[in-house]
C-alpha cells in the first residue's frame, strides 16, 4: 500500500463544558485519506511526552465500499482525548492492517496561552476556559466588535489567577463575523490573544443583511453594515416568487459605509441586492407590507446623473422614465403600481 493512502493528520484543541464551571480541554484528531481496496479501518494514538502514557483510538472502514469506492477521498474525525493545558504529545496516524512505512506522525504542544470557547446558542453566550498554568498572572477576557479597532461589545471580565475556575461565561446579543473574544494578562503591555468564533458561520453572515430600515416619513430605504464588509448593494427588480432580482441600473453603491436611497416607494418588487466575496443575498422589506404606503406616492428614478424623483397616482401607469430601468437585455412586463 502507498504512503499516498494517508493525505493529512490534524490535531486541534478544543473544550467541552456541560456546566459553566465546568470545563475540561480535548484534543481533536481529524485525518483525510484516500480510500484502497486493502484498507480497513485507521487508528491514531497520542503519547504524552511526560509520562509516556499512550492513548489509541480506531474507526473502521464498511468492507462493502472497498472496491466501489477506491480511490475516493474522506475525512475521518476520530473521538476527543482529554488532555491538559502544556502537555507535550505526539500523535501518530495508521492504516488497518498496519503496512511498513505507511503512517503519519505530529508533535502537538496544548499551549497555556491559547483561549479555549464553547458557543451556547440557547443562551447565547460564549462560554471560555483561560488556561491555567504555574505562576500564571490574572486574565482579562472581553468580547469586542473587529471594525478598525476591536470596540467593546461588553465590560472585560477578571478571571484571578487564585480561581478555582477560570472558566467565564461572556453574554452577546447577536452573532456577527466580526465579533471576537479577546484575552491577555493583567500585565503591562501584554500581547492579545484575538478569536472571532462566527468568522465563517453562514448563519451570522445572514445577520449581516437583515438590518434594513425605511422610514415612511422621508420614504428613506437604508442599510447599515454591523461589520466590514467589502463589496456593493444596489436595488433590484423581482418580478415574482422564485424569479431573479434584476439589478436597476446606476443603482450600485459601496457596501462598506452607510448605504441610503432617498424617496423609495413602497413596493413589494422592489429589493436590495448585496455582492460581496463570500457571495450575493436578497432582502425584500417591502414584501411583507410592514410599511405604510401614503396617499400619493413617489418612486426613486434612478438616472445617469443621479436620483431624482415624480409623483405618481397610484391608480395609474408609470410613464415611461419613472420605469426601473434594468439589466437586463430582454423586453420585461411592466410592474403594476
Amino acid at each position: 500500500m502507498s504512503m499516498s493512502v494517508l493525505e493529512a493528520l490534524t490535531p486541534s484543541t478544543a473544550m467541552q463544558c456541560f456546566t459553566p464551571n465546568g470545563c475540561s480541554l480535548l484534543l481533536r484528531v481529524r485525518a483525510s485519506i484516500t480510500l484502497h481496496e486493502r484498507l480497513r479501518g485507521l487508528e491514531t494514538c497520542i503519547t504524552s511526552l511526560d509520562t509516556q502514557e499512550t492513548q489509541c483510538q480506531s474507526v473502521w472502514v464498511a468492507r462493502a465500499s472497498h472496491r466501489q469506492q477506491a480511490g475516493q477521498q474522506l475525512q475521518v474525525h476520530f473521538g476527543c482525548f482529554e488532555v491538559s493545558v502544556a502537555q507535550r504529545l505526539y500523535v501518530t496516524l495508521r492504516t488497518i492492517p498496519h503496512f511498513c512505512g505507511v503512517q503519519l506522525d505530529q508533535s502537538h504542544l496544548v499551549e497555556a496561552g491559547q483561549l479555549s470557547y464553547w458557543v451556547d446558542r440557547r443562551r447565547k453566550a460564549i462560554l471560555v476556559q483561560v488556561p491555567r498554568a504555574s505562576g500564571s498572572p490574572d486574565y482579562f477576557v472581553r468580547l469586542c466588535l473587529k471594525l478598525f479597532t476591536c470596540k467593546d461589545a461588553g465590560a472585560p471580565v477578571l478571571v484571578n489567577a487564585s480561581s478555582v475556575s477560570r472558566a467565564v461565561s461572556l453574554p452577546y446579543s447577536q452573532e456577527l463575523p466580526c465579533l471576537c473574544l479577546e484575552g491577555w494578562s493583567a500585565t503591562p503591555d501584554a500581547v492579545r490573544t484575538q478569536i472571532c468564533p462566527f468568522e465563517n458561520d453562514t448563519r451570522a453572515l445572514e445577520m449581516l443583511w437583515d438590518t434594513v430600515h425605511y422610514h415612511p416619513g422621508s420614504q428613506t430605504l437604508s442599510w447599515e453594515p454591523a461589520c466590514p464588509v467589502s463589496g456593493q448593494v444596489s436595488l433590484c427588480w423581482c418580478p415574482g416568487p422564485g424569479d431573479s432580482c434584476h439589478k436597476l441600473q446606476h443603482s450600485s453603491q459601496l457596501a462598506h459605509r452607510r448605504v441610503q436611497y432617498l424617496l423609495v416607494d413602497t413596493q413589494p418588487q422592489l429589493c436590495l441586492k448585496f455582492s460581496t466575496s463570500w457571495g450575493s443575498w436578497v432582502r425584500c422589506p417591502f414584501k411583507q407590507h410592514r410599511f405604510p404606503t401614503p396617499p400619493t406616492s413617489r418612486c426613486t428614478c434612478v438616472t445617469e446623473g443621479g436620483h431624482s424623483s415624480q409623483p405618481v397616482n397610484l391608480h395609474s401607469r408609470p410613464a415611461h422614465f419613472l420605469q426601473p430601468q434594468l439589466t437586463w437585455k430582454l423586453p420585461l412586463p411592466l410592474p403594476s403600481w
